[in-house]
């Protein structure tokens, strides 16, 4: 018979905080897979580099939440499978969320309003603000997206994962579920994109 007796497992730490999954009881989280997106996250990047796409214009002596942290918790927090922005009035309180985005901590003691304090992360309205940043740096809007960098994001980090440079990208975009009215043709198209048109530093 199989004697299974290891109750801890040792996970990348966050600043001098251990992190580990411990099966004794505890604070219990029903999101411990999250802990592997981190670790994915460690090694390759998408969240910090996405988070790159952004122009950050709000004076950093006021800002609790970067755009990093912000950008985590809602990738995050999709892939967990919260897909709803008002999930996260819950899930600020969260600190394995907290991990994931790597906040300093988790507990969310170093707030620095009272009414916070136990809340490590963004609220809805917060990361709203971030969804809707695109277009250009306003006085309500001040953390804005460059959607061309996102798009040269994708490009790269695909390329990056290729043994080779392709000289040509197939790009197959599927269309969505919404049914269109007479199932006209073309709903189903490929686009053929030469690499030229990127500039590519490999």
């Amino acid at each position: 018979m199989t004697d299974c007796s290891q109750k801890v497992f040792e996970f990348q730490g966050l600043s001098r905080r251990k992190v580990q999954v411990d099966f004794r009881g505890g604070q219990v989280s029903s999101d411990g897979g999250g802990l592997l997106l981190r670790e994915v996250e460690r090694r390759r990047g998408w969240v910090r580099d996405f988070a790159a796409c952004f122009c950050d214009y709000r004076d950093q002596r006021w800002v609790e939440h970067s755009v990093r942290s912000m950008a985590g918790q809602r990738v995050f927090g999709l892939a967990l499978g919260y897909e709803d922005l008002n999930d996260h009035e819950h899930l600020r309180a969260d600190p394995l969320l907290a991990v994931l985005c790597e906040k300093a901590d988790p507990s969310g003691a170093d707030r620095w309003r009272q009414e916070d304090k136990g809340k490590p992360l963004a609220g809805k309205s917060t990361l709203n603000r971030l969804e809707h940043g695109q277009g250009a740096f306003s006085r309500y809007k001040k953390v804005v997206l460059c959607e061309e960098a996102v798009a040269d994001l994708f490009v790269h980090k695909f390329i990056s994962q290729q043994r080779e440079v392709p000289k040509v990208l197939i790009l197959d975009l599927d269309a969505t579920d919404d049914p269109l009215h007479g199932k006209q043709e073309g709903r189903f198209f490929e686009t053929v994109a030469s690499l030229q048109s990127y500039d590519l530093d490999f």
